[in-house]
């Protein structure tokens, strides 16, 4: 780690007037309630229910753990420093919020590769499916998912603990991440940038593609569906596109340019580290017959 002279950050946040910091923190705080609130119950539901056994739910019960920790490790922030006259962030404490948001950023990404990868195989190779998607398939590719996520939260701790701060320590962002850090390091930072843009564009770039092709293949298989079985694989079928481009549309407007700051960044990031973790789990069980008949049962067992 460089010696810093900065111990601290101050977050800039998404505003300076007291009026709209009162309106980010009541919006805010309802919003982080409804995402912890709506994958909180998918994920009881998914554990707990004997009918969502598929590959598809097991993926998706990981997806909605890491909607609630990628929001979480923004959120929180964002609306205690809407009240807080003191909007300050150590050190260790902003490098700690860059390992998590990228953690289960990417967790996120990898867990829609597999959602999408089970599609593929329930809908163009049927025959196989039970046989490709075995329980032991399935916890294997969580496994790699989750080593995934760790080495590329690794190298992105490393470059940023390789970055110096002399100050000024003003984080123009509601977060701490490797965008605006940039901005404030005392060095040249060109070769650290693109070494985040092959990083971190890169795997929003490539999953995005990657995503899309499998979609392509998808869609084309449906032709030789029955009617019933095209409607329901299209309905599911449009709630993972929906979440996809949602996500890695954001994502990719971030990571994959220059270290330059644009007026939508806060707006654009707000939606990806926000909006979608409440996003999906709304689309997932809007859109999903069973996991919402899932859900009464639940409900009424409890009652």
């Amino acid at each position: 780690m460089n010696n810093n002279s900065v111990t601290e950050f101050i977050l800039f946040g998404l505003t300076q007037d007291v009026g709209k910091q009162k309106a980010v923190f009541g919006i805010f705080l309802i919003l982080y309630l409804m995402t912890l609130l709506a994958n909180f119950l998918i994920v009881v539901t998914i554990k707990t229910s004997r009918t969502l056994g598929s590959p598809m739910y097991f993926f998706l019960f990981y997806l909605s753990f890491a909607d609630a920790c990628f929001s979480t490790t923004t959120a929180p922030r964002l609306i205690v420093d809407a009240i807080s006259q003191k909007k300050t962030i150590s050190y260790n404490e902003c490098m700690t919020q860059v390992f998590a948001t990228h953690f289960f950023g990417s967790m996120e990404i990898f867990v829609l590769i597999l959602m999408s990868f089970d599609r593929y195989v329930a809908i163009c190779k049927p025959l196989q499916y039970t046989t490709i998607m075995s329980q032991r398939v399935c916890h294997a590719l969580v496994n790699v998912a989750w080593v995934g996520a760790c080495l590329h939260t690794s190298a992105q701790l490393f470059l940023a603990l390789r970055l110096p701060f002399c100050g000024p320590n003003i984080i123009d962002h509601f977060y701490c991440d490797m965008q605006p850090l940039l901005k404030l390091a005392c060095m040249d930072t060109y070769k650290i940038n693109l070494l985040i843009v092959f990083n971190s564009g890169a795997i929003c770039l490539v999953s995005f593609v990657i995503l899309l092709i499998s979609y392509i293949f998808i869609l084309r298989a449906l032709s030789n569906q029955s009617a019933e079985g095209r409607r329901k694989a299209l309905s599911t079928c449009t709630s993972h596109i929906i979440v996809v481009v949602s996500f890695f549309v954001p994502c990719i407007f971030t990571y994959t340019r220059p270290a330059t700051t644009f007026p939508a960044d806060k707006i654009v990031a707000l939606f990806y580290t926000v909006g979608t973790p409440l996003l999906n789990p709304l689309i997932y069980t809007l859109r999903n017959s069973e996991v919402k008949n899932a859900m009464r049962k639940l409900w009424c067992r409890k009652t």
